[in-house]
């Protein structure tokens, strides 16, 4: 059993969630990710998530009823994605294991083009626009700069598969359990 809450980070494109649920999986962890339920509310409301995103800039409840929806479910045994979820964690004194998978910008853009049938050069500007749009709510809503952060355990993704990165996951999470964990 993980005695942990597994929180997964890291930027739009870097393959967390791909990794994450991978990850998730081999722990047999449940996993939960803020960003699917931020897409599935922002269709709801009939928006693409940049729309739905700058409209939660002006409207606090979307991000704070998130992120007590994630917080909610952050309790050992459970894997939950979603770009601050560990940061809460941290705040809120849950035990967390923080993970943060990275990859290089271009790269980022280059899986986000693929993924959504854009172009490289509208997917950059479109990450670049939702990061910032993020990194302002983050500090208005809770004080968190992504920048100071730091995780427990941070993966470069540019250069490796998901299952990789995954491997990278699991091996850490098993590695600092407590005795008798997973």
């Amino acid at each position: 059993m993980i005695r942990r809450v597994v929180a997964i980070a890291g930027p739009p494109g870097s393959g967390k969630s791909t990794a994450g649920r991978l990850a998730a999986t081999s722990l047999g962890l449940a996993f939960t990710s803020a960003g699917e339920e931020f897409r599935a509310e922002a269709r709801r409301q009939g928006m693409d998530v940049e729309a739905f995103g700058r409209y939660a800039e002006s409207h606090p409840e979307v991000d704070l009823a998130l992120d007590r929806a994630m917080q909610a479910l952050a309790t050992p045994g459970r894997f939950v994605d979603g770009r601050i979820q560990g940061a809460l964690c941290r705040r809120a004194g849950t035990p967390v294991h923080y993970l943060v998978v990275t990859a290089e910008e271009s790269e980022r853009a280059r899986r986000v083009a693929g993924r959504d049938g854009q172009t490289v050069a509208e997917a950059l500007g479109r990450l670049r626009e939702r990061e910032a749009s993020e990194r302002a709510r983050y500090r208005a809503r809770y004080g968190i700069d992504l920048d100071r952060e730091v995780p427990d355990l941070a993966v470069d993704s540019t250069h490796l598969d998901a299952p990789s990165v995954a491997a990278q996951l699991v091996a850490f999470v098993r590695a600092h359990e407590p005795e008798g964990g997973a």
